[in-house]
Parts: C-alpha cells; sequence; structure tokens
C-alpha cells in the first residue's frame, strides 16, 4: 500500500478522544421478514415481504449545479450495483456543522457529512460522533498538511486543497510589460501600474477584507506566513509578540497600511465574494483567491477566464512564498450504518471521486498525490487549457519552499485550541487596530497576542 509523501504524526486530543481509539463498532441491519395472512388458510404459502431497502444519508456541502448532479450520478450508480439507496441533501459548505448536529440532536444523524474546518472534525471526534476511516486513507497517496489524524486515527477524507494564493490579470501585466511580484513592493509597484483609465487598466488593485470573519482569516493572511509570522511554538505557547514573529507580524502591519491605498471603499465589512466580483467586473487587476475565480468566471466568460493567472503571496524580501491553508473533506458518523457508509466511501472513491472532482477542475485541486498521474483526471481539458494554473497548484504541495499555513492548522497537532484562536478574530481585528484606528504596530501586535492566549484559556 502506498504510504503519504509526508508522513503526519498522530496527536493526542485531551481525554475526550481516549474512547474512540478503537475502531468502530461493526452493527448488523436485522432484515425482518413477513408472510401474508389468510393465505395460509386455504393452503397457499404467501411469498416472503422484502426487508425494507438499506438507506445512508449524505449531507453534501457542494452546492453548485455540476457538483449536485455528479454526486446524485454516483447515488443512484452506487444503487443499482448494490441495492443501497443513498439519500442526498445539499446545503453550502458553511452550514453543514450546523445540519449535522441539528440531524444528531433531532434523532436522525446523517451518515457522511461534508465539513470545511479541521475544528468542527475535532469536535465531533471528541463527542464520539465519528468513525474511523484509517482502511480507505491508508490505501492513496496524501499531500502534505492534509490529513489531520487524531491519536492515530484519520476521522477525515479531505477531498480538495484550497489553497487562497493571489489571482491576478495576465493579460493586462502583458500589456504592461510587468512580471509575477517576488515581493511586496514589486507587488504595490503592479497595482499602480495598471491602476487608471482605459481598457487597459482597473479602478483599483485588490481587495483583502479586515472584518471580524472567517472571510478576513482566509484571504488576508497569505503575506504574514510568507514573512515567517506563526501564532504558536510546538508547545501551544503564543509567540506572535516575540522576538523575530513579532517584528515579522510589525512589517506585515507596515505593509498593509500601504495596500490599503491599492483597495476600494468598504475594507471593514467586507466579506465573502466582494473581491471576486471586482476582479471579475473589471475594477480589480487582483484577488485573492483560488482556482474558484477560474472556474465560475469560465461558465459565463471562457475569454476571461484565459486572462487570470496566479501567483502565491511573497515576502517582504522576496526570499519566501506562501499560501493560506484550506480544504474540504467528507466524515463518516458513529451510526448503525456506519458500515453501509464506509462501504460507499470506499466505492465513490475508487470509481467516482475523479468524476465529482471534473465539476469544478481548477477550483477542486486534489488532496491525493495519486490522482495527479491518473489518466482519468487527466483526460478533462481544462486541465491543459488552465496548465499555467495547475502546474502552480501542484507545485504549491511538492516545493518545500512553499509555505502552507493558516489560523486553523496551528500549533503542532490538531487541536480545539486552534479552532479558539481562529474564532476569537484576533488577527483581523489587529488589522481594524492598525488600519482604523491608527494604532502602533508594536502596540497592535501586542494586543491580539493577549487575546489569543485568553482564547485559548477559555
Amino acid at each position: 500500500m502506498t504510504k503519504s509523501r509526508k508522513p503526519e504524526k498522530g496527536v493526542t486530543v485531551a481525554g475526550a478522544l481516549d474512547r474512540m481509539s478503537s475502531p468502530v463498532s461493526r452493527r448488523k441491519v436485522m432484515k425482518g421478514i413477513g408472510a401474508g395472512v389468510g393465505a395460509a388458510a386455504v393452503g397457499i404459502h404467501a411469498p416472503f415481504v422484502h426487508a425494507k431497502q438499506k438507506e445512508i444519508r449524505f449531507l453534501n456541502g457542494e452546492p453548485t449545479v455540476e457538483s449536485v448532479r455528479a454526486m446524485k450520478f454516483a447515488a443512484a450508480q452506487y444503487e443499482k450495483e448494490t441495492g443501497v439507496k443513498v439519500q442526498m441533501d445539499t446545503v453550502p459548505v458553511g452550514k453543514a456543522f450546523d445540519k449535522l448536529q441539528t440531524a444528531i440532536k433531532g434523532g436522525r444523524s446523517y451518515d457522511i457529512g461534508t465539513l470545511f474546518f479541521i475544528g468542527d472534525v475535532i469536535i465531533l471526534a471528541s463527542e464520539g460522533k465519528l468513525a474511523p476511516l484509517n482502511d480507505i486513507i491508508k490505501k492513496y497517496e496524501w499531500g502534505p498538511r492534509i490529513l489531520f489524524p487524531i491519536d492515530g486515527n484519520n476521522y477525515w477524507y479531505p477531498y480538495d486543497y484550497n489553497l487562497c494564493w493571489i489571482n491576478y490579470r495576465r493579460d493586462l501585466y502583458e500589456k504592461a510589460g510587468l512580471k509575477e511580484p517576488a515581493n511586496w513592493d514589486e507587488f504595490l509597484d503592479n497595482m499602480a501600474a495598471l491602476t487608471g483609465e482605459g481598457d487597459d487598466k482597473t479602478e483599483k488593485g485588490t481587495l483583502h477584507p479586515i472584518s471580524s470573519s472567517s472571510a478576513t482569516n482566509y484571504f488576508t493572511f497569505g503575506f504574514l506566513w510568507a514573512q515567517g509570522a506563526k501564532l504558536l511554538d510546538d508547545n501551544w505557547n503564543v509567540v506572535l509578540d516575540q522576538g523575530d514573529v513579532k517584528k515579522a507580524t510589525m512589517d506585515y502591519l507596515d505593509f498593509f497600511t500601504r495596500l490599503v491605498d491599492h483597495m476600494p471603499t468598504g475594507i471593514a465589512q467586507a466579506e465573502w465574494g466582494v473581491g471576486l466580483r471586482g476582479f471579475r467586473s473589471g475594477q480589480l487587476s487582483h484577488t485573492p483567491g483560488t482556482g474558484r475565480a477560474i472556474d465560475v468566471i469560465r461558465t459565463t466568460d471562457p475569454e476571461m477566464a484565459q486572462k487570470i493567472g496566479v501567483f502565491p503571496f511573497p515576502s517582504g524580501d522576496g526570499a519566501n512564498v506562501a499560501v493560506n491553508h484550506g480544504y474540504d473533506g467528507w466524515v463518516v458518523m458513529d451510526t448503525p450504518r456506519t458500515e453501509e457508509a464506509l462501504k460507499f466511501m470506499e466505492w465513490f472513491s475508487d470509481e467516482h471521486l475523479i468524476n465529482f472532482l471534473h465539476t469544478s477542475a481548477v477550483h477542486y485541486q486534489p488532496t491525493r498525490m495519486d490522482i495527479y498521474e491518473d489518466p482519468r483526471w487527466l483526460a478533462h481539458p481544462a486541465l491543459e487549457e488552465y496548465k499555467h494554473i495547475t502546474d502552480w497548484q501542484k507545485r504549491f504541495l511538492t516545493d518545500d519552499n512553499v509555505i502552507i499555513r493558516s489560523i486553523d492548522t496551528e500549533g503542532p497537532e490538531p487541536d480545539l485550541r486552534a479552532g479558539k484562536i481562529f474564532r476569537s478574530y484576533a488577527l483581523p481585528e489587529m488589522l481594524q487596530n492598525k488600519i482604523v484606528k491608527g494604532m502602533d504596530s508594536s502596540e497592535a501586535v501586542d494586543i491580539a497576542a493577549e487575546k489569543l492566549r485568553k482564547a485559548m484559556a477559555s
């Protein structure tokens, strides 16, 4: 069996997970049978009534028409082959965790669910709600920083990377004779060169939100990671306000005050989708994001989609580059139907995962390294058409010089404390203190570090 390219060490989540280290119990679904009443009175044996059809419930978190169609097709194919019905329900991924919790409390749990935040996986695992996926996971070769094992068990099947990089108008770059920026000064200069009036200009350069939201946590801190900053050390100590890390964070804040000059107004309220809409309309020459920008735009304006290029977040001196970590995945719930759910997941992973990923081929970046060489995957025309982007995607995973970090994956191992600091919004508020209140960078960093410590202790 193929092992992961970069094995991840097992982790320990306090006491609550101890009871989950053994394999999930197997349950059998009893088949009831019945005989017709009255037939025996005339000496004729009535046929047995078939048992109620087996069914598993899958909460899909990818609501695009193409993705839903692919999932329902797979469900129908599985029912045809096995007789097991897969009830496929769909919600936006941001609402999936609440939907899973509501279903559990209502006594009708889903058997498989979609999640996009490892903190939510840890919560469900700590409550004994998840089944290990070890037998499925060990069959494949995985990319870096994606499995997040807990006490040696994998409760998470990641299906795509949602790495956040910078999308840019490469057609405008070509007209202006610009190259992809290697450092902060070049990035600012490129935006300035493209701002103005005319078909080869845009109104503003980019948009990185500063609101207290997950959008800011995702879109705005790639420059910080590239600069070498981190939030925690390997012993769960906050180091944001310590030594070289504090200096790197202060440098980032000072840079961001210059970056704001190239943004439209309203960044204090900006949320998901605002930057993409500005980029798509031609107002912005750059926007942070994923391959979703390409997949969304190419459905209605393929000519515009071809004008998009990507590059990672650079550091101030050009010594490093980074992408903000992101991911989506599935979990199998611990229910009376767990065994059937695991069978479906293994079948789907082998037979239909690539079909599903093809529904948004540039956005759904595979987490399994074996897929990048699979002829079925490579057969999608978008992967060749947008090779200038998909080559970067693979390089993000294979180039050890690319930093992959995010707030929710900080710390030495998956842990609820990372989830707490993510939801504290200490870093967005650090930006607000600097940009809106005009606070000194050093003071803004110190306040953010203290908020991180309080969040972890709560």
